[in-house]
């Protein structure tokens, strides 16, 4: 059974950082690209970054480039981490921020997360 389980969302003021955390586990997810994405209230959900299976291809939306930096921590205990460093946060920032993988090069993500919240205040 696949899961993904976020965590480290939380109330920041703006301008500073946090470090959200996603856990995969249930499948070999080393050749999968692993992403993040948020949910902002009366918005669509929208792409924030994606890693490919090496780490060594990242892509951001424009709207958190050189602010946010994805990682991951491939096969640990079976369990595969991806991380989101977000820094420089902006209010407009605020929105439940979900993982998710997708099996192939390109197409929709087959596995999301329940999502985390993140509140920033001005």
């Amino acid at each position: 059974q696949v899961q993904l389980v976020e965590s480290g969302g939380g109330l920041v003021q703006a301008g500073g950082s946090l470090r959200l955390s996603c856990a995969a586990s249930g499948r070999t997810f080393s050749s999968y690209t692993m992403g993040w994405f948020r949910q902002a209230p009366g918005k669509e959900r929208e792409f924030v970054a994606a890693i490919g299976s090496s780490g060594g291809r990242t892509s951001y939306a424009d709207s958190v480039k050189g602010r946010f930096t994805i990682s991951r921590d491939n096969a640990k205990n079976t369990v595969y981490m991806v991380y989101l460093q977000m820094s420089s946060l902006k209010p407009e920032d605020t929105a439940v921020y979900y993982c998710a993988v997708r099996r192939k090069l390109v197409g929709d993500y087959d596995y999301w997360g329940q999502g985390t919240q993140v509140t920033v205040s001005s």
